[in-house]
């Protein structure tokens, strides 16, 4: 009876959080706002053609790719908010913008990836259950790390250092991905999400080899992709990365599963915009419908609602969040 009254008690504490954060009215969509991102996307993307034309005959071409790649990723971010429906009201229209900027213009399966974030977002940091987490190139826990075998140890041992460049790969992971669940029977959408992705990487390698030679095609696509899967890596990593862990079976109410494994990145809006909004990280997994413009809004509603409960809100600037992050990999890593 003490058991449920307190988990009773602690879901609804989330229904009083949320209520506050309604009657604030953040979770109205921010229409004009989203309107506005989509035309800004356009014109970067035609700003990233017209220096792809202007610098196409000289080597002066690489510094367009890093361009490309930051264009790239603030694509990637308009599609991450599309997959939680914080554009529109409706599924459909959320769809066919995450359709467009996932499929269409970075290469990236839409319904692949929200279904892999949305897990995410059901167990964020829990063992077995978290996708970011589970087993590949890093270990984020002690327990994970004695089990790897006497290569996987001496990899762990040093992933700290190994964690940057190998972000460099994580476009091409994440595009192989995307292929490979697009590919199988039964999938979502399928001809859909095909066409699209067809339609982007044929379009992108007849653009570098009409406007350059094969070389700087090459060159520029490796700088491209690298930067690209860098830039989307390092604007994740700072979240999650040496808070809480939880074990397969470890039970907690909503409010305390999100709060304890997140953490802010202070830095207000310019901070905001390097990362996509994914610095208010918090109320992004308490609330991951609310608008980006709102989250910002929200912060000192949860973080008072935090401290009134007990509750610590993880904050830190981003070279802290990196230390924090770096700092948990090489302890974990440590161990091995």
């Amino acid at each position: 009876m003490l058991i449920a009254g307190r988990a009773g008690r602690r879901a609804s504490d989330y229904a009083k959080l949320s209520r506050l954060i309604k009657d604030a009215g953040l979770l109205e969509r921010r229409k004009l706002y989203y309107w506005a991102r989509i035309v800004v996307n356009i014109l970067l993307i035609a700003a990233a053609g017209v220096a792809l034309s202007l610098f196409h005959n000289s080597w002066w071409v690489l510094l367009v790719a890093v361009f490309f790649a930051i264009v790239s990723t603030q694509l990637a971010f308009t599609g991450h908010e599309a997959g939680h429906r914080q554009m529109f009201k409706g599924r459909r229209a959320n769809e066919i913008a995450g359709y467009l900027h996932g499929n269409l213009m970075i290469g990236l399966s839409y319904d692949w990836w929200v279904d892999k974030h949305n897990r995410h977002h059901r167990n964020p940091n829990q063992a077995e259950l978290d996708p970011d987490i589970g087993t590949g190139a890093f270990v984020f826990s002690h327990e994970e790390a004695a089990k790897r075998g006497r290569v996987g140890k001496f990899a762990a041992r040093w992933q700290a250092f190994f964690f940057f460049p190998l972000l460099a790969l994580e476009s091409l992971n994440l595009q192989v991905a995307s292929i490979r669940a697009v590919a199988k029977t039964g999938a979502r959408n399928r001809g859909v999400e095909a066409s699209l992705l067809f339609v982007h990487v044929a379009g992108y390698l007849t653009l570098l080899l009409l406007t350059m030679s094969p070389l700087k095609a090459l060159a520029f696509l490796v700088v491209h992709q690298a930067l690209f899967g860098i830039y989307l890596g390092c604007s994740f990593a700072p979240n999650h990365k040496g808070m809480k862990m939880l074990s397969k079976d470890e039970e907690m109410d909503f409010l305390r599963r999100q709060v304890l494994t997140s953490r802010n990145v202070t830095g207000g809006v310019p901070v905001g915009m390097l990362l996509g909004g994914l610095n208010w990280q918090i109320e992004h997994h308490l609330f991951p419908s609310m608008p980006r413009p709102n989250l910002r809004r929200a912060v000192p509603i949860v973080r008072e609602f935090c401290e009134e409960h007990g509750l610590p809100y993880a904050e830190a600037n981003l070279y802290r969040s990196y230390q924090l992050a770096m700092g948990h990999l090489h302890d974990v890593g440590a161990t091995a």
